[in-house]
């Protein structure tokens, strides 16, 4: 009976240190979609005037 509660917090543990390991990853996973959406914001907003201004051009 010992035996098997030690192997069962043993595992416990093992899945804990799983999952905080999986959350961290998950975190910095979001970090980085977050700066990359204000990215395509910014590159977004630049880019709006000049096409534009190309669709102002006239066709060569």
């Amino acid at each position: 009976m010992e035996e098997r509660l030690i192997e069962l917090e043993t595992r416990l543990a093992f899945q804990e240190n799983t999952v905080e390991e999986l959350n961290e990853v998950v975190f910095r996973q979001q970090q980085q979609l977050d700066r990359l959406a204000e990215e395509l914001t910014r590159l977004s907003t630049r880019l709006r005037p000049l096409l534009a201004a190309a669709d102002d051009l006239p066709a060569a």
